[in-house]
């Protein structure tokens, strides 16, 4: 029988999940895990996709599928001494809409999108604290207001999608904290979410456990939020607990391996290696970080006298919407935007969500028309010219999409994904020569021959981004945009699309124009970096001198939120 620690909130003991694979296999995601909560703490559980962190979480609010996944005879999670497991279907409802409550990682996805928010949090409350629907209006726009959604009489009547990734996560958290939970479990809350809005989901859920005094579960892949918000911090790989500890000893001290590669494949503001460590380097022994050809810096900027690829004057574009009867009301997504890129360089492009960043990149590529500006590729307007003569520039210029996944046809092997574009601009004598070259730009990024006859769904994120790499240099372009390539990738599968895109551009000369919401991976790929606000260039300088000496104070503002791991 299990002790019962009367500080402890949420005990676990020797949780074991497996999800059946067939009628006859099964694989264990998480393999005998045991770990505490105390009360009125914020513990974080950290590691890699894949390593059994949202799996737990799920366990623990019993919303795992009962046709697949199975918790092991022998495990218990004990929520103030009772045993979750133990519990009937109608108690555990209960307890978990109540006391226990979740934050997922996409809203969009967890919030309906036919009804209004205010209908769903209304919801929440009605059924979990029996108000009438006057009380639970009142309640809602209460909650809406501690969460900082503006103007919360009006907004609470609006659908999800009418509201931006931030103002939609706020609505999840509002929705959590409804019924006053003990236990909060945030499951990547952050992830994608801009620099500015990342930090404010971290200060309000902080000030939220302070004020109502509840305990949080952190969920996440990234050691440099966890110092931002965690009391006590477990690390987890593959299913199993390497290493657990107060977040000053795992920042200042760490003892396992995998916690130390953890913390050292994330670029830095400080450093800028030669080559980022992945976490391989230092599960084999052997880490790069020792390695004194890696030791050495990178250096980053421009001198002024590059050769110009890429001559960008006045870039403008619009949206229209109708309004009224026969108007139309334009957006201005995109102000007077210009600037040169130079030959085998990288221009990092900041700012956050609505700046116009991604339009930029899409207007460059005629995937949206341009209203104003030219953009000269050899003296040539690639904007202003006929479709036709354009294809040629399409191999040229190419882009890297932030969902792989998406961009990938997945009735598609890779191997016609690769060989698509180039029959289609001819490239290659014959298929022969093009399967040949196909299976070179795999090597190239790291993937084995056998992905050729596979599908997209059959990999994981970072190696279905490395597949969309290989796609674009099949067309072997100078220019490839990428937009938000690695947001969303742990931070070690981030280092390794980094170095290889590293790679490319010192073996072929590419300019990047790189796309992103984190700053710290900007800092580290940039030679220049322009910052948008409100579709406008704010600033425009060499990465370092911008990161040293911010002129503007939007840049100042976007610097001071970037996570910077333990806090004094």
């Amino acid at each position: 029988m299990n002790a019962i620690n009367q500080d402890m909130l949420l005990q676990v003991r020797d949780l074991r999940v497996s999800f059946r694979t067939d009628k006859h296999h099964s694989v264990e995601a998480v393999k005998g895990i045991s770990f505490d909560i105390p009360r009125n703490t914020t513990v974080a559980l950290v590691g890699e996709s894949g390593s059994g962190k949202s799996v737990s979480s799920l366990a623990i609010m019993g919303l795992l599928a009962e046709d697949t996944a199975s918790i092991g005879a022998g495990s218990s999670i004990l929520f103030e001494g009772r045993n979750l497991l133990g519990l009937s279907l109608a108690e555990r409802r209960k307890l978990c809409g109540k006391d226990i409550s979740m934050i997922f990682q996409e809203p969009m996805t967890s919030l309906n999108p036919v009804f209004t928010v205010g209908f769903q949090l209304g919801e929440v409350l009605r059924i979990h604290m029996g108000m009438n629907k006057k009380q639970a209006r009142a309640r809602s726009i209460a909650l809406l207001e501690e969460v900082g959604i503006p103007t919360p009489e009006t907004r609470i009547d609006a659908y999800p999608s009418q509201m931006s990734g931030g103002q939609q996560q706020r609505v999840m958290i509002a929705m959590a904290i409804a019924c006053e939970p003990k236990l909060l479990i945030a499951d990547e809350p952050t992830t994608a979410l801009d620099v500015t809005i990342q930090k404010q989901i971290i200060d309000l859920i902080d000030d939220l456990r302070k004020k109502r005094q509840m305990s949080v579960l952190f969920i996440t892949h990234d050691l440099a939020l966890v110092g931002e918000i965690a009391d006590r911090v477990i690390v987890m790989r593959n299913g199993e607990i390497r290493e657990t500890g107060e977040v000053r000893q795992i920042f200042e001290a760490p003892q396992d391996a995998y916690t130390k590669a953890l913390l050292m494949c994330r670029p830095t503001l400080d450093t800028r290696p030669w080559r980022l460590p992945v976490i391989d380097d230092f599960m084999n022994g052997n880490p790069v970080a020792l390695d004194g050809a890696m030791l050495r810096e990178r250096t980053r900027g421009l001198d002024g006298g590059e050769q110009i690829v890429l001559d960008v004057r006045n870039l403008g574009k619009s949206f229209y919407s109708r309004e009224g009867l026969f108007g139309r009301k334009e957006f201005q997504a995109v102000k007077d935007v210009s600037f040169k890129l130079a030959r085998g360089k990288t221009l990092g492009v900041v700012g956050e969500s609505g700046s116009g960043k991604t339009t930029v990149g899409l207007t460059l590529l005629r995937l949206h028309h341009a209203t104003a500006g030219q953009a000269l590729f050899e003296g040539k307007d690639i904007l202003a010219m006929p479709a036709a003569e354009f294809m040629a520039y399409k191999r040229r210029i190419q882009i890297i999409f932030q969902n792989p996944y998406a961009s990938l046809n997945p009735r598609f092997t890779v191997g016609q994904i690769l060989l698509e574009p180039m029959r289609i601009h001819q490239i290659g004598a014959d298929d022969n020569e093009r399967t040949d070259m196909a299976f070179t730009l795999l090597q190239k990024v790291g993937l084995p021959a056998a992905a050729f006859h596979r599908y997209p769904h059959e990999f994981s994120g970072g190696q279905r981004q490395r597949i969309a790499i290989a796609r674009c240099l099949t067309m072997k372009p100078e220019v490839l945009v990428c937009d938000e390539s690695v947001s969303a990738l742990d931070v070690s599968v981030q280092a390794q699309v980094l170095n290889l895109l590293q790679d490319l551009q010192e073996e072929f000369g590419m300019s990047y124009i790189f796309i992103s919401h984190d700053l710290s991976v900007v800092k580290y790929i940039a030679d220049q970096v322009m910052v948008m606000h409100n579709g406008r260039v704010v600033e425009l300088a060499n990465s370092d001198d911008l990161y040293r000496d911010p002129q503007d104070a939007y840049t100042r503002t976007l610097l001071s939120a970037i996570p910077r791991g333990l806090q004094n």
